[in-house]
């Protein structure tokens, strides 16, 4: 259910006060080249670059689910490009161990000593490839990272580059050579998307220019380090009224009291469906959150977090967001 004009006025009556130095018109350009660079990169897929710059500017983790050769490596290097991450990619396979992703404690014959090497997890960006074809014990040493910003290993915390984001990618449960996720590693991620096929006219440019990768030597950063953080405080400073939060919390009651949901929505999905919403409203160029920012975000936010009570699969997620926004109106 949309709200109407009245509605809208209601749900934007409260507003934060922007900190000093703050000037939204530089963050709607920012924010813009963005769009537009990730757009030609990545074609026919702007709504899926705006959820995953929404991800990161609301300082989460990002899982993108979809078939092999559909662009999520591409998006995933060409976000590292824009915001001038350091990167790094980690093929995920059976055969990866923690200390492969971690780093290990090695003797320094010149040295006589024992020195830590640093994995591939120290650098801003990590890009967790097939994150899914890697054993549980692989898997779970990206836990304290994702959730810490730091690792520990031989009794030492070790902290991790700031910013420190996640991309992971797994292809769908039904193929061969994939272990499942456990809920307590998917809570973990902030949002989940999937890219799907491209559309007839985007295909066919595709086509006809050829491979986007060799555009990804052409980016360039568009933001500092102190822009981006400049972005994600501006996500902080977005209002948000009372009647929006009773919107936000007839969701999440409507998930913990549904006989279909095995579980409802934890604390941190409920945070994590506002953090959202915000940095979605602050890419729209709105100073507050409309219920229409919340509805756009939901189904990333929500569809990973949430499973029927008969399935056992934890492919229902989908369904279930969309039996949220239809059941669930706007205004109580």
């Amino acid at each position: 259910m949309k709200p109407n004009s009245q509605q809208i006025q209601t749900f934007s009556s409260s507003t934060t006060t922007p900190k000093a130095g703050f000037r939204r018109d530089d963050v709607k350009e920012q924010v813009d080249e963005l769009l537009r660079t990730l757009d030609s990169v990545l074609l026919g897929k702007q709504h899926q670059i705006k959820l995953s710059l929404a991800c990161l500017f609301g300082r989460g983790h990002l899982l993108i689910e979809d078939l092999p050769g559909m662009g999520k490596t591409l998006l995933s290097h060409a976000l590292a490009r824009v915001l001038g991450f350091s990167y790094n990619r980690i093929q995920f396979t059976s055969d990866v161990l923690p200390s492969d992703i971690i780093g290990a404690t090695i003797f320094d014959k010149g040295e006589n000593t024992f020195r830590f090497v640093e994995g591939p997890l120290f650098a801003q960006l990590i890009l967790a490839d097939e994150i899914n074809r890697a054993t549980p014990k692989s898997q779970s040493a990206l836990l304290e990272a994702m959730e810490e910003r730091q690792v520990t290993h031989d009794g030492a915390s070790r902290v991790l580059p700031d910013p420190f984001f996640v991309i992971g990618t797994q292809n769908p449960s039904t193929q061969a050579g994939t272990f499942a996720l456990p809920e307590s590693q998917l809570d973990r991620f902030l949002m989940r998307i999937e890219l799907g096929y491209p559309e007839p006219a985007a295909e066919r440019e595709l086509l006809l220019s050829g491979d986007r990768r060799e555009y990804l030597a052409e980016l360039q950063p568009i933001l500092t380090l102190n822009e981006f953080q400049g972005i994600q405080q501006a996500v902080d400073q977005v209002g948000v009224s009372e009647p929006l939060i009773d919107y936000l919390q007839r969701l999440v009651a409507f998930s913990r009291q549904g006989n279909e949901f095995a579980f409802g929505l934890s604390p941190r999905g409920a945070l994590a469906l506002l953090k959202s919403a915000k940095a979605w409203s602050l890419i729209h160029d709105r100073t507050h959150v409309v219920p229409e920012d919340l509805q756009a975000v939901l189904p990333s936010v929500v569809e990973h977090r949430l499973r029927e009570s008969a399935d056992f699969t934890g492919n229902s997620g989908g369904a279930l967001a969309q039996k949220l926004l239809a059941s669930v109106d706007v205004v109580a």
